[in-house]
This record gives C-alpha cells, sequence and structure tokens, in this order.
C-alpha cells in the first residue's frame, strides 16, 4: 500500500468538506492544514485501489461488486464539488502548488506519485517509483509518462528560479526502456533566458545505475505577459500568478 504523503505547510512534499472554493482559500493555515493531510491520505488510498484495480484477476461477479461500491463512493464525494474554474482550497496557484497534480499531487488517483525539490538557482530533481497503472509495453513505462515526468522537473526547475512560464516546446530522446518498478530519479536544470523564455534540459535515470541515461529532455518555457495572462485564466476563481511573467522577464 502506498503511503499518504507528508504534508508541508508551503506545498506537498513528495481539510471538513467545502461547498466551493470561493471562500477564503486557505480557510486559515490550520483548516488548510489538515484539510491537506486528508487529501493526502484519500489520494493515497485511491493510488492503491487504482493499482489493484489494474492487476486484479477476481471474479467477474466480484468486480461487479466492487464496481457498484466505488458508484456509491463517487456520489458521496459529489455532494460537495467544484466547477472546472475553481481551483481547490488545497492549492497554491500563486507557488503553482497543485494538490492533485496529475505527476506529483498527494490527493491525485493517477499520480505516480513524484516527490519533487529544488533549488533557488534553477535545478529541481524528482524520486518516483512507477507501476503498473502507468504500464507501456509490458512491463515497461509509457512513453508518455515519461515525458510528463520530465516535462514537469524541467517547470519546476524554471519556476524556482523566478522564470515560471509554460511549456512552449518539448523534446524528449528515449535512450532505453524505462522498467516498472525501479526506484528513478528525475533531474533538471534550468539554461538560458531570453525575456519571456527561458530553456531547460532534464534526464531521467534509474538510482541505482545513474550513469545511464533512459531518457533526457530539452524543453522551452514561456512566462505570460500579464494581460495574456488574465485572457488565460479569466474564468479562474483565483488569481494565478505561477505562468505569468514578473518585473524584468519582458
Amino acid at each position: 500500500m502506498t503511503p499518504a504523503c507528508r504534508v508541508a505547510e508551503e506545498g506537498p512534499s513528495c481539510p471538513p468538506p467545502l461547498a466551493s472554493s470561493r471562500r477564503d482559500p486557505a480557510g486559515g493555515p490550520d483548516e488548510r492544514a489538515v484539510r491537506r493531510e486528508v487529501v493526502g491520505e484519500l489520494g493515497a488510498a485511491l493510488r492503491d485501489l487504482v493499482d489493484a484495480a489494474v492487476r486484479t484477476e477476481v471474479s467477474a461477479g466480484e468486480l461487479a461488486a466492487v464496481a457498484e461500491a466505488a458508484r456509491e463512493l463517487t456520489a458521496r464525494l459529489r455532494v460537495a464539488g467544484r466547477e472546472l474554474n475553481e481551483v481547490a482550497t488545497v492549492d497554491d496557484p500563486d507557488a503553482g502548488e497543485r494538490w492533485y497534480s496529475p505527476v506529483y499531487g498527494p490527493g491525485s488517483p493517477v499520480a505516480p506519485p513524484l516527490v519533487a525539490s529544488d533549488t533557488s538557482d534553477g535545478r529541481a530533481t524528482g524520486r518516483v517509483t512507477v507501476g503498473k497503472p502507468h504500464e507501456g509495453p509490458p512491463g515497461l513505462v509509457h512513453g508518455g509518462v515519461v515525458a510528463t515526468l520530465l516535462d514537469h522537473v524541467l517547470a519546476r526547475a524554471v519556476r524556482t528560479a523566478g522564470r515560471g512560464g509554460l511549456t512552449a516546446t518539448l523534446t524528449v530522446r528515449y535512450r532505453r526502456p524505462v522498467p516498472l518498478g525501479v526506484p528513478l530519479l528525475v533531474a533538471a536544470e534550468m539554461g538560458q533566458t531570453e525575456g519571456p523564455r527561458t530553456t531547460a534540459t532534464a534526464r531521467l535515470v534509474a538510482e541505482d545505475d545513474p550513469d545511464t541515461v533512459l531518457a533526457e529532455a530539452d524543453g522551452l518555457f514561456v512566462a505570460l505577459h500579464p494581460e495574456r495572462s488574465a485572457q488565460v485564466f479569466a474564468s479562474m476563481d483565483r488569481p494565478v500568478g505561477a505562468w505569468t511573467a514578473h518585473g524584468g522577464d519582458d
């Protein structure tokens, strides 16, 4: 069983249900911390369920019974939900921390989940062991998942240096097949900057064989000018600053 991610005050390291995120997004530091904790617990339980679901060979009758139980639980969660333009109360969109991110979100049932860290000099790393839910060819990690992991650490390296931005181009080179169930290390470093544009490079290796590159990537990230950011995120119910150009990025 996958353990729940540990919760840090500023975001995920790896609060009672609210009818809408249009209230104070934090709800107070204590309330948000409590909610983040249970969001992580539910996410871990759901990831364990997803893993069991894609690996099970129980009878058809048991599958039908579990499907009915899942529908009942889904109905309980839908009693108080967000619209597509509402940011989760546990999120910090100005810092770019998304608690339901499909890559690292503690609350996401589909995240591997990647445990990421970064430094202010434009470097980021991520550690992850990818399981059966993200399988492509038998026994191997899906190529799209590999690209997603690389894209995230590239963007994180750029953002931690204060550059932010959206992915404009992503070039991935698959050097060797990436096996399931092996602890992986993804590392990225910011490159050149020009106006709102920033480049970065990343590589993915097995932790026990760091000299053998399994995949590598180059990324170009473009920070949105404030006017364009306001247009792109106009429908959102909270300000979104992590993908917007700041002073000196023009």
